[in-house]
């Protein structure tokens, strides 16, 4: 009884628990066994204890025998399957709220050559499909408890942006012990398969590219910025700076004239957007920033209403100017997103993420989004491109059906074999209040189901806002109205076989090319969507 007051108290108060709260976490299972998987199975094997800011040597080893195939962790009675990896990696943990909020720890590892105390060097492997570099990310989703919500951004805005990090599902076991389910990816960084940035040098065009930065904490080696973060109204917010990291050249390895360089441009940058002449007076194109990255990556921090969108883990880059000189943005960092913060209005559907510096408190310590964002908002051109590009992206890769058959899909991989069974055996949080859920689930089902539900929301307030309006897919009999109607119509289509092109495209619900139960079950999902 007394353990059930105590979870009933934890949901109450998880609507008041401020970005900083201390909470206590559920620990990790040790009892939890794996025996076989349709994920990649990693073993890491390490002898040191693992820190935060320096690597130790670590032995890692992944099986993966095929997409559909099942992995086995008995590598005895199952021997001949395949390696995908095997050999040494400098291993650390990774992440700030990921690490300090979450039993599951985060890692970032480098392959190496041999081990760190025998002078080992990293060297570039291709991991689980994904092209050959030499720094990796193991995301550990754990107050996500969908665990999608990273590769769900990645997906949305792949098609979009120059480069998004891409990442597989696995399964860990670290020192004979189950850690459950991970996130495998990409990290943003230089490589020749990522960025593929320039080695900036030390004069002419090459001192203008390329570099990597970060709009984050102040990590006492930040450049700040020379102009104060604002309010909707104009006002400026006098006592907190925007804080610049350098991620490539990282701060012990850049010049002094690399730094010099790569600050003027931010400086310029700066000032011609709060002085609106960023535009080329002549061609009306922007000068200083690649408009339409800078309009993609709002469009994947809006539909997620991400809460550390545009002021924390912000990555941009700039290539030489012989190549482009404009800065452009990746997407990073999104596992607080799609309405999985309970504070600072993270888990509305109905505001702008850009506009949150209108709720923060004015201090020293808010980290708050630069003033570029409500500057370009209120340009008419940026404005009409924003608009022109989501009705582009609503019409195809963001239609409801499709986002919603993406989340199924994600969901499961991680059901299909018992994946998020055993995570959650591992890390028992379902019907727990974890740092900042605002939605405290009673399972990986309704968990999900939420995500959908805040998706279908949130997209229906921006098309509003962006005056898009949707084709409404799945309007079998064309009466501008989802309904039990289009659903007997569509059994009807089914059973007789017979109707125009123009019907049977719009009775193919789920898009897949056919016209079968499946529509109508997707059909059904929409109207109760709806």
């Amino acid at each position: 009884m007394r353990r059930l007051l105590q979870l009933a108290l934890i949901v109450v108060l998880a609507g008041c628990f401020p970005a900083n709260a201390q909470y206590v976490f559920e620990p990790m299972n040790p009892r939890v066994k794996l025996t076989s998987t349709n994920l990649p199975i990693v073993w890491i094997t390490v002898d040191s204890v693992v820190q935060r800011d320096k690597r130790v040597t670590a032995r890692m080893k992944i099986i993966h025998n095929g997409t559909g195939r099942i992995n086995y962790a008995d590598t005895v009675l199952h021997p001949n399957q395949h390696i995908d990896y095997e050999g040494f990696v400098g291993l650390r943990y990774r992440g700030r709220s990921s690490y300090e909020y979450s039993a599951k720890k985060p890692y970032s590892f480098r392959p190496l050559d041999r081990p760190l105390e025998e002078g080992g060097s990293w060297k570039r492997v291709s991991i689980l499909g994904m092209p050959r570099d030499n720094t990796w990310a193991l995301l550990a989703p754990y107050n996500d408890k969908s665990m999608i919500r990273d590769i769900l951004a990645f997906e949305i805005s792949r098609p979009w942006m120059e480069y998004t990090p891409q990442g597989r599902f696995c399964e860990v076991i670290c020192n004979d012990v189950y850690y459950g389910v991970f996130l495998l990816c990409e990290v943003v960084s230089k490589g020749a398969y990522r960025l593929n940035l320039e080695d900036p040098g030390e004069e002419g065009d090459e001192l203008t590219g390329g570099y990597l930065l970060e709009v984050d904490r102040d990590d006492g080696h930040c450049y700040n910025s020379m102009y104060l973060p604002v309010r909707s109204n104009g006002s400026s917010i006098p006592t907190t700076l925007i804080h610049f990291q350098y991620e490539y050249p990282e701060y012990d390895d850049i010049t002094a004239a690399q730094m010099a360089y790569i600050q003027d441009c931010i400086n310029q940058m700066e000032f011609n957007l709060a002085n609106y002449t960023f535009r080329d007076s002549r061609t009306g194109e922007s000068l200083y920033i690649d408009e339409m990255s800078f309009i993609d990556y709002q469009l994947a921090m809006e539909i997620s209403h991400n809460i550390d969108a545009y002021r924390l883990s912000c990555k941009f880059y700039k290539r030489r100017d012989s190549v482009d000189p404009r800065f452009k943005l990746v997407v990073w960092d999104m596992n607080l997103a799609y309405g999985n913060a309970n504070y600072q209005d993270g888990f509305r559907t109905d505001t702008w993420a850009y506009q949150i510096n209108d709720i923060l408190p004015e201090k020293a310590s808010t980290d708050m989004v630069p003033f570029w964002w409500y500057k370009l908002n209120k340009e008419a051109k940026y404005k009409q491109h924003l608009k022109e590009r989501w009705a582009e992206y609503r019409s195809s890769n963001l239609r409801i059906d499709s986002l919603m058959a993406k989340i199924d899909s994600l969901a499961r991989v991680l059901t299909v074999r018992g994946a998020e069974s055993r995570n959650s055996r591992a890390y028992p949080v379902w019907g727990i209040y974890v740092w900042p859920n605002y939605y405290v689930a009673k399972d990986f089902a309704d968990e999900i189901a939420f995500l959908k539900r805040w998706l279908i929301e949130r997209i229906m307030w921006m098309d509003k806002q962006l005056g898009y309006v949707p084709e409404l897919h799945g309007d079998v009999n064309a009466d501008g109205e989802l309904g039990v109607n289009d659903v007997n119509m569509l059994i009807d289509l089914i059973l007789g076989g017979n109707s125009s092109d123009e019907v049977w495209s719009r009775a193919d619900v789920n898009a897949d090319g056919e016209v079968n139960i499946n529509d109508v079950n997707a059909l059904i999902d929409l109207i109760v969507g709806s």
